[in-house]
C-alpha cells in the first residue's frame, strides 16, 4: 500500500533595496548599467578600504520588519560570510548571521481550504550581494555592477504545505514590498531571487524528512512547478522503497523537471565570523516609530478602508489595491468628484484593456488618471453617452490627446435639447407603429427599435435618459 505524504516548504527570499547607493559605499545601485561602470575600490575589494553602512537601506529593513510584524531588534550585527567564487572580489560576503535586523514575524496567506493562515518569519537581514559571471564561447566575463547591491534576505518557517502556499506567500510578499517602495521585485532584473527547501515526511508525523534545496527560480510560477515536480518525484522515490538525499537542485523550465547541481551530505560551513569594520547596528526606538509613522497603509488595511468608507464590495476593493500604483491612480480619480463604483469600472474595464494590449503599466497610462475623471463627470453630468465616452478614450488612449480637447474639436456633446430630441421621437414613432404599439401595451423592451433610429440620425449623440422619457410620453400620454 503507498504511503501519502506531507511536502514542509520553506522559502528564502533576497530582495534588491530600492537605495540610491549601494550596501557600504557610495556607488550607485544600479546593476542593471554598462557592466563594470558603476564602481569603486570598496565594491571590487581592494585593499585597505572601509565599509559605511547605507543608511537608507537600514530604514527600508526596518520598513520590512513592520510590514512583516516581525521584532525590530535594536542591536543587530554584521559578520563576514566566507565563500569562494570569482565575482565575490573580497572571499567573503557582508552580512548578519546570529544577530539580524529583523526576526520572528509572519505573513498571512490563504491555505488549501481557503482559510487565512499565518507563515512565520524566522529572520530577515541586510547584506551586500555579489558581482554577475557571464559566461559564453571560450572565456566568462565578471560584471561589479552587482557587487555591493543592497539586499534584504526573508527566510520563512517552514510553514508551507503546499506549492498553492508557497505562491500565495510569494504573492503577498511580493505585493507589500513593491507597495512599500521597498523593492521593485522585477524577478527578470534579479530584484527578487527564490530559493525552495522542501521535505516530505509520512502524514500524521511530526519529523522533518530529508531536505533539499530548488535553485534558479525565476517566476513564482517556476516555483510552484518545481515543487508540484519534486513532490511527485519523492514520493514515487520513498513509495519505491529509495532514500532521498540532500541535494541542491536546479529547475530547468523548458523540461519541466529538476536537475541535480551539487550533493552535499551536511549543511555548507561559511565560516561567519563578525566584520570587524562596522561596528554593531543599533536602531533606537524612536527610529522605528518614524520609519512607521511614515508607512502608508497597507494592502488589507487600504481594502478594508475602501470597504467601509467607500461602500466598495470585496472584489473591488481588492482590485484597486493590487498595486500602489493602481491605488495613487485610482484616489487621483476621486479626489476629482468621481463616484468611487464608476472609477472602478472605467479603470478594469477600459483602461485595463488598453494597456493589456499595448503591454503598458498603469503609470504609463496615456491617459492620466485627471483626464479620465473628467470623462467620467460628462457622462455622470448628462454632457455625453457611454457610447462617445467610449470612442474618445479609445482615441486619447491611442493619440495622447487630452480627452477635453478632443470632446471640443469633435463637437461630440450629447443632445439635451428637449424640442430637438421630441422631433426625433416621433418620427421614429410614426416610422415604426408597431413598436409603439408594443410599448404601449406594456413591452418595454421593444421600446429599443425606437431609440435605434433617434441615435442614428443624432450620431448617437441623444442624451437616451431624457430620450426614453419623452417617448413613453409621446406614446403613453
Amino acid at each position: 500500500m503507498e504511503q501519502t505524504f506531507e511536502p514542509v516548504i520553506g522559502l528564502e527570499i533576497h530582495l534588491q533595496l530600492n537605495t540610491a547607493s549601494k550596501m557600504f559605499c557610495s556607488c550607485k545601485n544600479a546593476a542593471g548599467s554598462t557592466p563594470n561602470t558603476n564602481i569603486c575600490p570598496l565594491c571590487t575589494g581592494q585593499l585597505g578600504v572601509l565599509p559605511t553602512l547605507n543608511k537608507e537601506a537600514v530604514k527600508l529593513g526596518i520598513k520590512a520588519g513592520l510590514a512583516l510584524k516581525a521584532n525590530i531588534n535594536e542591536i543587530s550585527v554584521f559578520a563576514r560570510k566566507n565563500y569562494f567564487y570569482p565575482d565575490l572580489p573580497k572571499g567573503y560576503q557582508i552580512s548578519q548571521d546570529l544577530h539580524p535586523i529583523i526576526s520572528h514575524g509572519y505573513i498571512e496567506v490563504e491555505d488549501k481550504a481557503g482559510n487565512t493562515k499565518k507563515i512565520g518569519i524566522t529572520r530577515a537581514h541586510l547584506e551586500e550581494d555579489a558581482g554577475k559571471s557571464m559566461h559564453g564561447g571560450d572565456c566568462s566575463l565578471i560584471d561589479f555592477n552587482r557587487s555591493g547591491v543592497p539586499l534584504l534576505e526573508i527566510v520563512s518557517e517552514p510553514d508551507m504545505r503546499s506549492p498553492q502556499e508557497a505562491y500565495n506567500y510569494l504573492t503577498n510578499l511580493k505585493k507589500m514590498m513593491a507597495w512599500l517602495d521597498i523593492s521593485n521585485c522585477d524577478m527578470e532584473k534579479g530584484e527578487l531571487r527564490v530559493d525552495v527547501n522542501l521535505s516530505l515526511r509520512p502524514v500524521g508525523t511530526e519529523k522533518f524528512g530529508t531536505r533539499i534545496e530548488i535553485k534558479n527560480l525565476n517566476s513564482f510560477k517556476a516555483v510552484k512547478d518545481a515543487l508540484t515536480y519534486e513532490i511527485e518525484r519523492q514520493t514515487k522515490l520513498l513509495n519505491e522503497g529509495g532514500k532521498v538525499l540532500q541535494q541542491t537542485m536546479l529547475w530547468d523550465d523548458a523540461k519541466g523537471q529538476t536537475l541535480v547541481m551539487r550533493s552535499k551530505e551536511t549543511a555548507q560551513e561559511y565560516r561567519y565570523f563578525p566584520e570587524p569594520d562596522l561596528p554593531p547596528l543599533q536602531v533606537t526606538q524612536a527610529e522605528i516609530e518614524e520609519v512607521k509613522n511614515a508607512m502608508p497603509l497597507l494592502p488589507n488595511e487600504q481594502k478594508k478602508v475602501y470597504m467601509d468608507t467607500l461602500g466598495l464590495n470585496a472584489y473591488d476593493a481588492g482590485l484597486v489595491t493590487q498595486e500602489r500604483a493602481i491605488k495613487d491612480y485610482f484616489e487621483t480619480v476621486l479626489k476629482e468628484g468621481v463616484q468611487a463604483k464608476a472609477a472602478v469600472n472605467w479603470i478594469f474595464s477600459d483602461l485595463a484593456g488598453k494597456l493589456k494590449a499595448a503591454n503598458l503599466e498603469i503609470l504609463q497610462s496615456p491617459v492620466s488618471a485627471k483626464d479620465l475623471a473628467f470623462l467620467i463627470k460628462q457622462i455622470e453630468g448628462g454632457k455625453i453617452s457611454s457610447k462617445i465616452a467610449k470612442e474618445v478614450f479609445a482615441k486619447a488612449f491611442d493619440t495622447k490627446e487630452s480627452i477635453k480637447k478632443l470632446l471640443e474639436s469633435s463637437g461630440a456633446s450629447q443632445v439635451n435639447d428637449e424640442a430637438q430630441l421630441e422631433v426625433w421621437a416621433k418620427a421614429a414613432i410614426a416610422a415604426n407603429p408597431k413598436a409603439a404599439s408594443e410599448v404601449k401595451a406594456g413591452n418595454a423592451k421593444a421600446i429599443g427599435a425606437l431609440v435605434g433610429p433617434v441615435m442614428k440620425v443624432s450620431k448617437g449623440k441623444a442624451n437616451p435618459a431624457l430620450l426614453n422619457k419623452i417617448l413613453n410620453r409621446l406614446i403613453k400620454g
